[in-house]
């Protein structure tokens, strides 16, 4: 008998049906047959769940995701678990309905740390699995971040896809950049916690590290919008060192479409397990301020870079670290066949400059207090 994949369930009805002999017993809701029953279900043989915080610097991966999932052959079904902490008037949630029409979207107190597996279940329905996961909310194995891993132990899940951080990468002074994913972590940061708690539970996990992500529906603008606060106001720009550090600024689209690439070698995305998650499209402190003035239509020669001593001044407002600190997506693309970012940070920041604006960036109230004491100390 063919079977098409828009029939699992009618395939699964047969075989039930044959193993008990035939009739109607054989649908009786035992706890055993409902379970394999609703495991076996469409609803939940591609299924995808993205669970999703409340905004910050992560707050626009989810809506990114579901829009990169929706065109993956191997998912049928995309769903929001979104934390209900969010502001739905502001972007990227706001467009959920526009942009998402087919995403199921469900609230939740994720923050809520008495949130628990059952209250999450509840909430999705009671016969909802999912056979892929992301994770792009948790913060460790504590309230709904534990929930999440539980449920994706029941569901027996393909994969559970971790959106953890580069920030908890502790490099030496013999560190070479970029960073590796073999680089030692602060093993007391939460995200760790979260991965270990994961692994103990046996879970397909796959743990992405992000560093500074930007896009067109954020709702944290800290790493660019510091440049051109200064760059607006011919404020002097004070960098720490020499201004050649690296930094690997992010589209969210690209962070995305490195979080959809596990779908493109299951095994050995579970197999290599920790990815570094970045565009490998690097630029220097300095160049973020020269692009930016050329966005904002200042002459190179007018942008005022100061730069000083960030272990005798300090990091001052700086988006930042005062060193080297950056990753590369070089694992991702080996193991997983990521073909690279879409996006760059010098193409992109006409619009971004736009919004800027349109956010009345140029008039705001900036405090720039710490600023010249530092460039005068430069």
């Amino acid at each position: 008998m063919a079977v098409t994949r828009s029939a699992p369930f009618a395939a699964l009805a047969a075989v039930l049906l044959l193993s008990s002999g035939g009739g109607a017993d054989a649908f009786a809701p035992s706890k055993a047959s409902s379970f394999a029953l609703r495991r076996g279900s469409s609803l939940s043989m591609s299924a995808a769940l993205i669970v999703q915080n409340k905004g910050g610097g992560h707050g626009e991966l989810g809506y990114q995701l579901a829009k990169n999932l929706q065109s993956n052959p191997k998912i049928t079904s995309v769903t929001i678990l979104q934390d209900d902490a969010c502001k739905d008037a502001q972007e990227p949630f706001a467009s959920y309905a526009t942009d998402l029409p087919d995403v199921k979207v469900v609230k939740v107190p994720l923050g809520d740390e008495s949130t628990d597996a059952s209250a999450i279940q509840s909430a999705l329905g009671d016969d909802a699995t999912f056979e892929y996961v992301w994770d792009n909310a948790s913060k460790g194995p504590v309230g709904a971040g534990k929930a999440v891993c539980d449920l994706a132990k029941g569901w027996n899940v393909k994969l559970l896809t971790y959106v953890s951080s580069a920030g908890m990468y502790q490099p030496a002074p013999e560190t070479v950049f970029p960073m590796s994913e073999t680089t030692p972590i602060k093993e007391s940061a939460g995200q760790a916690q979260y991965d270990n708690y994961a692994v103990e539970l046996g879970l397909p996990l796959v743990s992405f590290r992000p560093q500074y992500i930007y896009g067109p529906k954020a709702n944290k603008y800290d790493y660019v919008d510091w440049y051109l606060d200064r760059i607006c106001r011919n404020a002097p720009l004070p960098i720490p060192g020499d201004g050649t550090q690296k930094v690997s600024l992010t589209h969210s689209a690209d962070v995305a479409s490195l979080l959809a690439s596990v779908l493109n070698d299951e095994d050995a995305a579970v197999e290599q397990r920790y990815f570094n998650c970045g565009t490998d499209d690097l630029i220097s402190y300095d160049e973020v301020a020269m692009l930016c003035a050329e966005a904002a239509g200042v002459d190179r020669s007018d942008v005022d870079v100061a730069h000083y001593d960030a272990e005798a001044l300090g990091k001052g407002k700086f988006p930042f670290r005062p060193s080297d600190f950056y990753v590369a997506p070089d694992v991702a693309k080996e193991k997983l066949g990521w073909e690279g970012p879409g996006h760059n940070l010098k193409e992109d920041l006409g619009w971004y400059f736009e919004g800027y604006v349109a956010r009345g960036g140029k008039e705001r109230e900036v405090d720039l207090s710490k600023d010249p004491v530092i460039s005068a100390e430069a």
